[in-house]
């Protein structure tokens, strides 16, 4: 149905526009019945539907629903298709549900292990993030409900998260944080955002104009309303200039009046009002007009989808000797409390009440044609040492062909509201593992975790499967893995530290009682590792499959194109084993030499491929100006600067045998305009300045040559070629001031303000 919005705006008054923007009740927006407005109801995700019964009532109980992986593992199938399908699904369920839209998903980067609630969000690498949440959004929206992209912006931790203010500096939050939201926005035209609790470089928040207004909605163009978090409100009249529309839940009508009060006084424009309500309905009305009474699911289709993706998401970290797949006629030891009472989700707003649950030693019994036996090895209630129970999993595991050990981490480990302390799992699970792989060499360890955790025992199993929060059907998947009916496919979206010191935020997290830095700026996840040369437990982009792969072949179609342009990247990978498989073919592109500091590499491109036994394909990654681009801090912009870039691919970050350079040649200008402190290197990439910086330039060198003699005598011939090569370098950084007398330069203040206004007479500046 087509309405003219703004005339329906125009009939209606400032108290009933005001209402608006805050809910009526926990989960739904406010109607007026005056005017045909109506009410929409929202509810908890992202990973299943966590609707209640009554959505005014908040001890009624929440529906059952189809729980899929959580966040971290879905981002491990690194599977845009998979991703899809299942926010296809979550689609479906709001519809039968009445729901309209779905608080989710949740794109913020990991930058530690430690933060609570990573298990709900996809990766440390921004565009993996980005594109993860862009095909959620697709998914969901598909089907005519809408998405609530959160946690709006740099909210990385539990600690504090209500008043805690994260100083990051502006290129490493467009480069890192904001990346992350910018492709569920753009591409996947989010209808709503949710912005968090916390402050960005002193503001909410909910009332961040730069995050809500200057990015969000000037940037990125986003046509729909921004949320708060659930009481992540500071003042509502500063929120709403910022671009902050709708406050969530319901806070009585104090909230309102004081909009009200605002415009009638002058304080608010009642253009930005009306704005805002515009925004409102918008949305309303496209997510009121798509439902559909009596909308029926298929839950058995719905459960299938969800095996089907724990399996995808599952990652094999370590198969000593090929011991999985498992062989159905051997005789096998099933050990953990965890394989008979799952732990399939994280805790807090995301937790599902699943229709069904698959535990796993249900479905090894079922899986298995060889004898299957139990112990439970542990307690999920207090980390203790019983010996009665590891002794009988001992005696169970000596008696069996193989021993597989469900172990991971507990709900008192992990959930949202708090942070970790530590990357360890209890130690009593610790100790099982050992005991065990001491009688039973042929010892298999299953993990159920929402985040890295380490591995200390990890030179004891011979096979380790991670399974992360895998959802309803984890305990099927993982058979089906250990059995072979599923090749493993996984990968990584995030590193494995070897300890908690190694990591990159280990010394700004969680920060202070006001704020916390990010001190460790661009360099989050593999960026660091590879930075520091520190080897990670696992890498980012890392597992294993049943069968090998080889990376054959790379070519691009141009070797020099100019920032407008693309270029096309093929790369031909081979299935050399004998089963049947998928590879997550991983690029990245490498600044050979970069005027700015930037990561060794970074993602780029990714695809996933089925292959047969024998089977090569070639797969085409387009790469555009973005693809070289660093956040250009004066301009306020991307820039591509000029510059050799090398494109990698393979497996995982650290192993990428391919390679292949493109030269980029750059037509933007990084600066706003030309001055004193303008770089050479900026005037060297630009084709109208080139000339005149490097004229400059070997002005200068000739400069410092007549300069020299006056060292020559104490340094010596070959100390004054390093200080030469040095200061050299050093020039070709250095600013246009320095060409007013420094270093044996004629320029006079005169001729290089004269030089300066011709610069910019030049570049239109």
């Amino acid at each position: 149905m087509t309405r003219n919005l703004k005339e329906l705006i125009a009939q209606m008054t400032v108290e009933e526009k005001a209402s608006l923007c805050s809910g009526l009740n926990m989960w739904q927006t406010k109607a007026v019945e005056r005017v045909g407005i109506p009410s929409i109801v929202m509810t908890d995700g992202p990973h299943g539907l966590r609707k209640q019964e009554r959505p005014g009532d908040m001890s009624s109980k929440t529906v059952p629903a189809t729980c899929f992986p959580s966040g971290a593992g879905l981002a491990s199938s690194w599977d845009r298709n998979l991703i899809r399908e299942v926010g296809q699904a979550l689609g479906e369920e709001c519809l039968a549900e009445d729901v309209q839209i779905i608080l989710g998903p949740a794109v913020n980067i990991k930058r530690s292990p430690l933060c609570g609630r990573n298990f709900e969000y996809f990766s440390e690498d921004p565009y993996l993030a980005s594109e993860m949440g862009a095909q959620h959004v697709l998914g969901v929206q598909e089907k005519g409900v809408g998405t609530s992209v959160k946690h709006f912006a740099a909210n990385n931790q539990e600690t504090l998260r209500n008043s805690i203010n994260t100083i990051v500096d502006e290129r490493t939050l467009n480069e890192i944080y904001l990346r992350a939201f910018e492709g569920p926005i753009t591409e996947g035209d989010a209808w709503t955002v949710m912005c968090a609790y916390n402050l960005v470089n002193g503001d909410f928040c909910s009332e961040n104009e730069y995050l809500l207004t200057d990015v969000l909605k000037k940037r990125w163009g986003h046509g729909g309303f921004v949320m708060t978090d659930w009481g992540a409100i500071n003042e509502r009249v500063k929120g709403l200039k910022a671009g902050l529309e709708l406050e969530m839940p319901y806070a009585g009508p104090e909230r309102d009046r004081m909009i009200a009060e605002a415009v009638k006084s002058g304080e608010l424009d009642e253009k930005v009002l009306d704005e805002a309500v515009e925004r409102m309905l918008k949305v309303i009305f496209a997510a009121y007009d798509a439902r559909q009474e009596g909308y029926r699911y298929d839950r058995e289709a719905h459960h299938a989808l969800a095996r089907k993706a724990a399996a995808e998401c599952m990652v094999l970290l370590k198969n000593e000797g090929g011991l999985l797949p498992l062989n159905p006629q051997q005789s096998v030891a099933v050990i953990g409390a965890l394989a008979d009472k799952p732990r399939y989700q994280g805790g807090g707003s995301s937790h599902i009440s699943p229709y069904r649950l698959d535990e796993a030693l249900a479905a090894v019994r079922e899986a298995a044609e060889g004898e299957v036996g139990y112990a439970q090895g542990y307690s999920l209630t207090e980390d203790v040492m019983d010996d009665a129970l590891m002794n009988e999993a001992v005696e169970l595991a000596a008696a069996k062909d193989v021993a597989v050990i469900f172990a991971g981490l507990p709900d008192s480990f992990e959930s949202e509201g708090f942070d970790r302390t530590h990357l360890d799992m209890p130690s009593s699970q610790c100790e099982l593992i050992r005991r065990v792989a001491a009688v039973q060499p042929n010892t298999v360890v299953v993990l159920s975790n929402g985040a890295p955790i380490v591995m200390p025992w990890l030179d004891d199993a011979k096979a380790v499967l991670e399974g992360y929060l895998g959802g309803q059907a984890t305990g099927s998947a993982a058979a089906d893995v250990l059995f072979g009916k599923v090749n493993p496919s996984g990968k990584l979206a995030e590193t494995f530290p070897v300890r908690l010191e190694q990591t990159p935020a280990y010394l700004n997290f969680p920060g202070g009682k006001n704020e916390v830095f990010y001190g460790e700026g661009l360099f989050v996840g593999y960026r660091y590792y590879e930075a520091k040369k520190e080897k990670p437990l696992f890498p980012f982009g890392y597992g294993l499959s049943y069968t090998t792969f080889a990376y054959e072949q790379i070519e691009i179609d141009k070797e020099l194109i100019k920032d407008t342009e693309s270029v096309n990247v093929t790369v031909t990978v081979r299935n050399t084993g004998s089963r049947a498989g998928k590879e997550i073919v991983q690029l990245y592109v490498k600044p050979v030499d970069s005027s700015v500091v930037r990561p060794v590499k970074e993602l780029k491109g990714f695809e996933k491929v089925s292959l047969q036994p024998g089977e090569a394909k070639k797969i085409t990654f387009t790469l555009d100006k973005r693809a070289f681009a660093y956040f250009n801090t004066e301009i306020h912009d991307w820039f591509a600067e000029t510059g050799a870039y090398e494109i990698v691919a393979g497996p995982s970050s650290a192993d990428t045998p391919l390679a292949a350079e493109v030269k980029v040649v750059s037509t933007g200008v990084p600066f706003r305009k030309v001055t004193r402190n303008t770089k050479f290197y900026e005037l060297l990439a630009i084709p109208e300045t080139a000339a005149f910086a490097e004229k400059a330039m070997n002005d200068s060198v000739e400069g410092l040559k007549q300069m020299g003699a006056l060292f020559a005598e104490s340094m010596g011939d070959g100390g004054l070629a390093q200080l030469f090569d040095a200061v050299v370098k050093w020039k070709k950084y250095d600013g246009l001031r320095s060409m007013a007398g420094l270093m044996g330069g004629n320029t006079s203040e005169a001729d290089l303000e004269k030089i300066i206004r011709e610069l910019n007479e030049k570049l239109g500046l």
